[in-house]
């Protein structure tokens, strides 16, 4: 009997990804109002978001092998801390309450962020999961949009606690969604987890962390990740000296994941039928130094919206590609072999976003580091066409 594709886990799992990304962005827009209303600096908002990315270095490995070992018990536990950590925001109106739900949901996050390519293979047939990967990375992204359009409605200090309590609504519904449509196996699920021949610590860290392959894919992440989150964060201070009003950098921004969204859900189908991926990638990272160089020379608004959204389009279907390479390749190892991406991906969102932090003063010197970190990537983006058509060849009947 031929076994079918499940796509409502793929739905759950969608609506639960979102959910992360809603915590973890909610202050990003009203960081000013947020202070004011806790009594804190605005450094102190910005840390919590920032410690999802810290966090996530500490816990992708560890959360991956949990994931490789009790996969469904792993993501639920992930789908659980994440709606507590938006309801343990509600328990008061202070900053103690707030930062206790960000940590929690930020311990939640790779369990959640590293089972994409693990929901896939479990309940998706195999011609399908390219197509999962990037349904499942979009709505990751989409999470992000929904956490700016809530800060862009709710505006004011008063307002606040309204949209925390909308976004503790969706983080528990996501999260019923996630339990009830996982309650049962997928039905490509390994035969016998429990008993795999892979330990659940050096085992799996061994077999992902052993593969070429998936080194070369974690150095490569490295650059995209680094240059996104440096945009997305300094966007507005290196944009502001040529007249691009605080108000016009945040609907950029909004428009540039909106096309990342897109971008993730059909090009990296597109790419993965048509054997591209390589190609795809040396086209994202020029193109986005490109746009990083039309910055440094000719900021503006119109250039802004151009570039900026044409490195959300392209750059970051990056990420599913990368996903969907890393699950054909690794087999019971794919949450670890997803978590060392991840890690590898927020460490370069950090290194990157630190740098560029530092030339916030200097906008031109700003844009031309990332066209070139961009750029130092392409040729290791380019030498993956044999090892890409090697696994290609080798996942063929």
């Amino acid at each position: 009997m031929r076994m079918r594709s499940q796509w409502p886990a793929i739905v759950g799992y969608s609506l639960v990804g979102a959910a992360t990304q809603l915590v973890w962005l909610n202050f990003a827009g009203v960081t000013t109002v947020a202070a004011a209303r806790y009594g804190v600096s605005e450094s102190a908002i910005g840390w919590l978001a920032q410690v999802f990315p810290l966090l996530y270095v500490v816990l992708a490995i560890p959360c991956g092998l949990l994931l490789d070992r009790w996969f469904r018990p792993a993501l639920i536990a992930g789908a659980v801390l994440t709606a507590l950590g938006a309801l343990v925001r509600l328990i008061g109106d202070d900053f103690t309450w707030l930062l206790a739900g960000q940590i929690l949901a930020s311990i939640a996050q790779p369990l959640v962020l590293n089972a994409v390519t693990g929901i896939t293979g479990r309940y998706l047939s195999e011609k399908n999961r390219p197509t999962g990967i990037a349904v499942g990375t979009a709505s990751i992204f989409a999470g992000m949009v929904i956490a700016f359009l809530l800060s862009a409605i709710f505006t004011t200090a008063s307002s606040l606690p309204t949209m925390l309590w909308l976004t503790a609504i969706f983080c528990v519904l996501a999260a019923a969604v996630l339990i009830f449509v996982v309650r049962r196996p997928g039905p490509f699920e390994p035969a016998h987890p429990g008993e795999s021949a892979l330990r659940p610590d050096r085992g799996a860290l061994a077999t992902a962390w052993g593969d070429p392959l998936i080194r070369r894919l974690c150095v490569l992440a490295l650059f995209p990740f680094g240059v996104f989150v440096a945009m997305s964060t300094f966007a507005q201070a290196l944009l502001e000296p040529a007249g691009v009003s605080g108000g016009t950098a945040s609907t950029i921004l909004l428009v540039n994941v909106i096309a990342g969204v897109l971008g993730s859900a059909i090009i990296p189908i597109l790419v993965v039928r048509r054997h591209a991926e390589s190609t795809l990638l040396v086209v994202s990272l020029t193109a986005t130094a490109l746009a990083c160089v039309l910055l440094a020379v000719a900021p503006g608004v119109l250039t802004g919206f151009v570039a900026i959204t044409l490195i959300g389009l392209l750059l970051l279907p990056a990420l599913p590609i990368v996903l969907e390479l890393v699950e054909r390749r690794t087999g019971e190892a794919e949450g670890t072999a997803a978590g060392l991406i991840w890690m590898a991906g927020n460490l370069g969102g950090l290194i990157v976003a630190v740098v560029v932090g530092l030339l916030v003063d200097h906008p031109t010197a700003a844009f031309l580091v990332m066209a070139a970190i961009a750029l130092i990537a392409v040729p290791g983006a380019r030498s993956l066409r044999r090892p890409i058509a090697e696994l290609r060849s080798q996942s063929q009947p």
